[in-house]
């Protein structure tokens, strides 16, 4: 905290930065988001600093308002027939990509493929498939074998794969090999030639974009380029990034660091205030292929000493308006969430009775691999606790740190440790990717098609299938209570609590949204 005290208090010494100083402050936007963006291909990875950099660059057909309410974004509108089983939608007139080029129906039947191939909706999408195909430039079709309600709220899926846009060159690169080149469909250009790994991304207005004709709300209207520039600062540690906040060398903090938030607060020309009300929901993800987690029980032998608010405490303080434990399956934003089984977490803690249910699981003594990033702060400290709390049930425990990227390029090693892969490592969703069954990233257990980990349920598919088919909201509650029952059984992940972060920008910054924190729609003054 010392350290951190002095860094606030020698802003001054910061001005002279070179990254910091370029571009013109009055028409460039300075942001520090939460992590760097570790490639350009939004479907290579969940990471939110890489989603954000494709809300940056890119548009999706559909985008969710300010209410959640699925919008047209790319596209002008759409027609439904044969009972829900025909769906034909029309792309905006005049619509182009950054290279010039106009964007076709073709294009977006191509980047639904891509998509869909990543996306847990998506997947179920695909399953219900019975063709798709461009109709001309402007109008396509898909159409299913059985209906799929949430069609508009998949194409507007803003958050872990969002369905953008991409040339048909791009859509049909295989997302196992992330393509390199930026040609966007989006507000802003990514500059390439000014990109630094690990310090910096940059982005210019794309003069060519046409917004969508409705007032900005969120990602469902016009989402307007008001800078002619933007700036992503990668700052991982706290204390140089709330130096700079303070000098004016940076308009908007994403993450402000819970310790720091009094600093911001005091600050007469900072606004602080919490952007995201979904939060953040922290899980241990295990990884289900190799031993010893492809053990249920010894997954389960863990239910007896985690304990939530050890993780939220060490990140968060003991400030409880600022996190939540007792969470289970889903966030306590979700109408879905419900407290079926949650003694598993919230009854007496024993590293004891952890060790115990090892020996009787068969456990043998193998390593634990445990990914561990040493420069994004919270998974840093979440990751500290959680290697410790294993070595105290009884697990052979070890962190394997890295930075970010390269935590992000082993977790979809399907190896065995020693050949590059991994056992466990925490993991960071916000709420609004977690809210119901259908787009849960970890709660999907689909084996090789599941998100990184590849747990197998045909139990909780099936419980998934059911939820899609419910109907109104009291069914669908009636499922997740279901649905948390058998995944105290299958555990494929273990939830470490749900915490809330503030944002912190100018207070010459106007237009910062609700709902996710966007540099998009902002103006200065």
């Amino acid at each position: 905290m010392q350290r951190r005290s002095i860094l606030a208090g020698s802003a001054g010494l910061l001005l002279a930065r070179p990254g910091l100083a370029q571009g013109n402050a009055a028409h460039a936007l300075r942001f520090i988001p939460q992590a760097d963006v570790t490639t350009v291909d939004p479907m290579s990875t969940t990471s939110y600093g890489v989603r954000n950099h494709g809300h940056m660059c890119w548009d999706t057909l559909y985008g969710l308002d300010a209410d959640f309410v699925p919008r047209p974004q790319l596209c002008e509108g759409h027609a439904q027939e044969d009972g829900g089983l025909r769906w034909v939608f029309t792309l905006r007139e005049g619509i182009r990509f950054h290279d010039g080029e106009p964007i076709r129906a073709a294009d977006a039947v191509a980047s639904i493929r891509r998509w869909a191939l990543r996306d847990s909706l998506g997947q179920s999408l695909t399953e219900r498939l019975a063709g798709m195909r461009a109709l001309d430039d402007r109008r396509f079709e898909i159409r299913l074998r059985t209906p799929f309600g949430p069609m508009l709220d998949a194409l507007a899926k803003p958050s872990s794969y969002p369905c953008f846009v991409y040339p048909q060159r791009f859509a049909e690169v295989d997302p196992a090999r992330p393509f390199t080149e930026v040609v966007g469909s989006g507000p802003y250009r990514f500059v390439a030639e000014e990109r630094l790994s690990g310090a910096r991304a940059v982005y210019r207005r794309f003069e060519g974009y046409r917004p969508a004709p409705a007032a900005p709300s969120l990602l469902g209207g016009a989402k307007l380029a008001h800078f002619e520039r933007v700036e992503f600062h990668i700052m991982p540690d706290a204390g140089t990034a709330a130096a700079a906040i303070q000098a004016g060398e940076i308009d908007w903090w994403e993450q402000v660091a819970p310790d720091l938030r009094p600093v911001m607060r005091r600050h007469r020309d900072i606004v602080l205030e919490r952007v995201d009300f979904g939060g953040l929901m922290a899980m241990l993800r295990f990884n289900h292929l190799h031993p010893p987690f492809d053990n249920p029980a010894v997954r389960r032998a863990l239910l007896h000493s985690v304990t939530q608010a050890d993780f939220m405490t060490a990140i968060m303080g003991n400030d409880r308006s600022l996190w939540r434990d007792g969470v289970g399956v889903f966030p306590t934003s979700s109408p879905l969430a419900n407290d079926e089984g949650l003694s598993a977490l919230t009854g007496p803690r024993s590293t004891d009775a952890a060790r115990a249910a090892l020996r009787e699981a068969g456990y043998a003594g193998q390593k634990v691999t445990v990914l561990h990033p040493t420069d994004v702060v919270n998974n840093n400290t979440l990751t500290t606790v959680l290697t410790d709390a294993l070595k105290r049930s009884g697990l052979d425990a070890e962190s394997a740190t890295s930075d970010w990227g390269t935590v992000l390029q082993r977790r979809a090693n399907r190896e065995p440790p020693d050949r590059g892969g991994w056992n466990a490592l925490v993991v960071l969703f916000g709420g609004i990717d977690l809210a119901n069954p259908g787009q849960h990233p970890l709660l999907r257990a689909n084996g090789a098609q599941a998100w990184f980990g590849w747990p197998t349920s045909p139990a909780l598919e099936a419980l998934r299938e059911e939820w899609f088919a419910a109907g109104p909201l009291p069914a669908q509650q009636a499922i997740a209570r279901r649905i948390q029952a058998q995944f105290w059984r299958d555990l494929p992940f273990i939830p470490l609590g749900q915490y809330f972060i503030d944002s912190a920008w100018r207070r010459d910054i106007g237009g910062v949204q609700k709902g996710m924190a966007l540099p998009i729609n902002v103006r200065r003054g």
